[in-house]
């Protein structure tokens, strides 16, 4: 049989389920991975539909494609694809991409530790991956500059009240907010639906009162709520349950105040808190931060140098985690499959 697209993926988790696809994607025009994936958006979004949306995609999954690097000091280049948009960067999946790159030979792995960059849309990002025994277990990755956006500012939420609230970029655009201003409200897999739905109204407040601007990327905005607090754990030091939205939020439709929840400990969320923190006097260089996910796995954060990005003040983080491989799948796309984008539906998603 002919298939009309048929794609060869890695999967993987640090939590967060990450595919990675390796294989079956055409040749994307640009000049630098940035250029891709704009292309990639505009001409070709039905990759990113059909590899995260029913049947073969659920809300929690992101995506990214394996690209040649355009950079000429970078190994590999990747295109991350989420629910809603194309992130310039994300740290979660830079762990699972440069786990996969190792562990398929993609990349040759040298023990004790793995030295080399990627090319994310977002640029050069610098990989440290201690290996042993044929296997990642640890990824140290330099992230962009991160910066506090807004910091402290008092926001109406309809249906919560008045929410105080920070907004980083890591990466993203993060709108972040203490959870102890949520009576009852845990960082906890069993409160979810609850998590997800504060959120889901603070990231659509956030969105229509806190502009944000990035100089190298004019029209990204908030895009994800992180709730924030302390953790009992003794090896970690703040512990968040970012909600990465699944659809469009109304502020009249009950439905739509959901999203789905980051699984893992989240590595621009990381970088954005920093930042914030860091801009709050709360946290110095080359202190290391501990972020702990719901499922109580840790990223270990550390800023490492002051820098700008245009007028703006910003650190450039570093971030440690892993990710581990659980399956290898080949997708297609029958010629006869009357759902050639996917499908959602609304008993899971927003």
């Amino acid at each position: 049989m002919t298939f009309k697209r048929t794609f060869h993926a890695v999967e993987t988790h640090s939590g967060e389920p990450m595919r990675v696809i390796t294989g079956g994607v055409p040749h994307i025009p640009g000049n630098t991975v940035y250029e891709q994936m704009k292309w990639l958006e505009e001409n070709d979004d039905q990759i990113r539909m059909l590899m995260l949306r029913e049947p073969r995609g659920y809300p929690p999954l992101c995506c990214n494609l394996v690209v040649p690097a355009k950079h000429p000091d970078a190994a590999a280049g990747y295109i991350i694809m989420e629910q809603v948009e194309y992130p310039v960067m994300s740290g979660g999946n830079t762990i699972s991409v440069a786990t996969v790159l190792l562990e398929t030979g993609m990349i040759p792995m040298q023990e004790p530790v793995t030295e080399f960059q990627l090319e994310a849309p977002a640029g050069l990002i610098g990989i440290r991956a201690e290996c042993s025994n044929g296997k990642v277990t640890s990824v140290t990755f330099r992230n962009v500059p991160a910066f506090a956006a807004h910091i402290e500012k008092v926001i109406e939420v309809p249906h919560l009240g008045k929410v105080t609230v920070d907004v980083g970029w890591g990466g993203m655009f993060y709108v972040i907010a203490d959870v102890r201003q949520f009576k009852g409200l845990e960082l906890k897999a069993e409160h979810g639906r609850e998590i997800t739905r504060v959120s889901a109204l603070i990231l659509k407040a956030a969105q229509q009162q806190l502009p944000v601007e990035h100089p190298h990327y004019p029209g990204y905005g908030i895009t994800v709520a992180q709730l924030s607090g302390p953790t009992e754990n003794p090896n970690a030091d703040w512990r968040n349950a970012v909600t990465v939205a699944s659809g469009a939020i109304d502020f009249d439709n009950p439905a739509t105040w959901t999203g789905a929840i980051d699984r893992c400990p989240c590595g621009t969320g990381t970088s954005a808190k920093m930042a914030t923190l860091h801009a709050k006097g709360q946290l110095d260089l080359n202190q290391p931060f501990r972020h702990e996910g719901v499922l109580g796995t840790v990223f270990t954060g550390n800023l490492i140098e002051q820098t700008r990005i245009g007028d703006i003040n910003a650190v450039v983080p570093t971030i440690s985690g892993r990710s581990w491989i659980y399956g290898y799948n080949t997708y297609v796309l029958d010629p006869d499959d009357p759902f050639v984008n996917g499908f959602t539906m609304g008993d899971i998603w927003a």
